[in-house]
């Protein structure tokens, strides 16, 4: 069974705000006391937070669907709904969070450094806070916001300062063993280390980590073995420790040629060149490696590499290896800048920016932009006099203008929105803003034109009124008394 996993892909979906509500307060003596309707509630965040105690990703890879609440819709009295709860997901120090196209999103490195990856919708407000001087009643409220939800990558960087690099079983997790504290497995087999495995190591002042990256043979950077899965925990390494095998019975194999062999995969993989090499030359405690080591150690000194002769098993060597390492990471953490405290930049929009575009396409025209949509999204289209509150706002905004600087004549085409969640209708220019012209709650007389069959019954049932009247009494109907003044 799987008990590391580095890389996963999560689907996280945000909670949806609540809706607002659209209520008159009733009381005794009171019939119409006034809107009351309450706000809904924010939806829920999904948010990551490095965790210490945390160090794989296999939860994430059994249950990859992850939701936050949602926020509970307004009441009347004035009551807005509760907020949705966040939902926090500890991830390892390290993850960088990518989206579905291997774009880097955020890079979490530090105890408590956190990121929402989805945000939970705004909640609708209730008719109380829509009610205005000049809109003193609304009949309607607006609809929450569906939170986001989207696909995220999660990958694990191993955060070490070293990073020891070899062949299967040239001795890297035995030779952590000794250095820290840390048990890891051994055997004497091939890959017999199949996840990274972190030890702590002190040497005087200088307290480091070091990785053991398993899984390197020819062809890791493109895949064959486990190298490819397991390059990327060397990224974050200050320095790099080659571990030599001088003991190996493997045939064709020698201490030059693994070293070459792995710094051709590293060179593949990219962005290492920079990183300080020191090389061990392991299992000298062994007759024929030391006898290999005093070959080879002349021509790996040529190259400019540091060599130590070192050995896990009779601990040679291992005290002026670890302190080799900690210079390299002291060097490395003094040439970092001063880490200086985040300013907050205020960056205001340009006094002319409307924060919205009108476009022409195919024969009709597209408005984009964030209040735009936003609006949309939250406009009740079965209630008319929401539909008319959303002109009225598009109106103020300038939307009108633009449509007829692009253009658009009435009745032209005019979408709002992305085209997989798009808002089509037929623009009319004369449609007049401003509540002056609201009827009763629900309803909005701007929009009456276009309900022919509406007209039609209240026609009809007006008729059948003025009938029934003037059959009982000629005089008391209006049209009937209208005929005498003629006549």
């Amino acid at each position: 069974m799987t008990t590391f996993v580095d890389r996963v892909e999560l689907h996280v979906a945000a909670g949806n705000g609540g809706h607002g509500c659209a209520s008159v307060h009733r009381e005794k003596f009171k019939p119409l006391g006034g809107p009351d309707g309450g706000n809904g509630g924010r939806g829920g965040d999904v948010v990551l937070v490095v965790d210490p105690d945390v160090t794989t990703l296999l939860d994430y890879h059994h249950s990859p669907h992850r939701k936050a609440t949602n926020g509970r819709p307004g009441a009347g009295g004035n009551r807005s709904g509760a907020d949705g709860q966040d939902l926090v997901l500890p991830v390892p120090d390290g993850t960088v969070v990518m989206d579905a196209h291997g774009e880097v999103l955020a890079d979490l490195v530090g105890a408590g450094t956190s990121y929402v990856a989805a945000a939970g919708g705004r909640g609708g407000l209730g008719n109380a806070a829509l009610a205005s001087a000049r809109r003193k009643a609304p009949g309607f409220a607006l609809l929450g916001e569906p939170g986001d939800v989207l696909d995220i990558v999660l990958e694990l960087k191993t955060v070490a300062d070293v990073a020891l690099v070899g062949y299967p079983s040239a001795g890297k997790s035995s030779l952590i063993s000794v250095l820290s504290a840390a048990k890891p497995k051994i055997a004497d087999y091939p890959f017999t280390t199949l996840v990274p495995n972190l030890g702590v190591v002190t040497a005087g002042e200088v307290v480091y980590t070091v990785a053991d990256v398993p899984g390197l043979i020819p062809g890791a950077s493109e895949g064959r073995g486990l190298g490819l899965e397991f390059l990327r925990h060397v990224e974050r390494c200050s320095a790099l420790v080659h571990v030599l095998d001088c003991a190996t019975l493997e045939p064709g194999r020698d201490p030059l040629s693994d070293l070459e062999t792995i710094e051709a995969e590293l060179a593949a993989y990219g962005g290492l060149e920079d990183r300080p090499r020191l090389v061990a030359l392991n299992k000298t405690d062994v007759p024929d490696g030391q006898d290999l080591a005093d070959i080879v150690r002349a021509d790996l000194e040529a190259r400019g590499l540091r060599v130590f002769e070192v050995s896990a098993a009779s601990r040679k060597g291992l005290r002026e290896l670890s302190f080799a390492m900690a210079g390299l990471v002291a060097e490395a953490r003094a040439a970092k800048p001063v880490q200086e405290a985040t300013r907050i930049v205020l960056r205001p929009k340009a006094v002319d920016d409307t924060g919205f575009t009108v476009t022409v396409e195919d024969g009709f025209f597209r408005v984009r932009g964030a209040k735009p949509e936003r609006w949309v999204r939250q406009t009740d289209f079965a209630n008319d006099e929401a539909v008319g509150y959303l002109a009225d706002r598009l109106a103020r905004l300038g939307v009108e203008e633009q449509l007829w600087k692009a253009g658009a004549k009435e009745g032209a085409e005019v979408v709002i929105g992305p085209d997989e969640n798009a808002v089509v209708f037929d623009w009319e220019p004369t449609m007049a803003a401003g509540a002056e012209m609201l009827g009763r709650r629900g309803e909005d007389h701007r929009l009456q034109t276009q309900r022919p069959a509406v007209d039609r019954r209240r026609n009809r049932a007006r008729d059948e009124v003025d009938a029934e009247y003037a059959a009982f009494d000629p005089l008391s109907s209006g049209r009937a008394a209208e005929d005498d003044e003629d006549v």
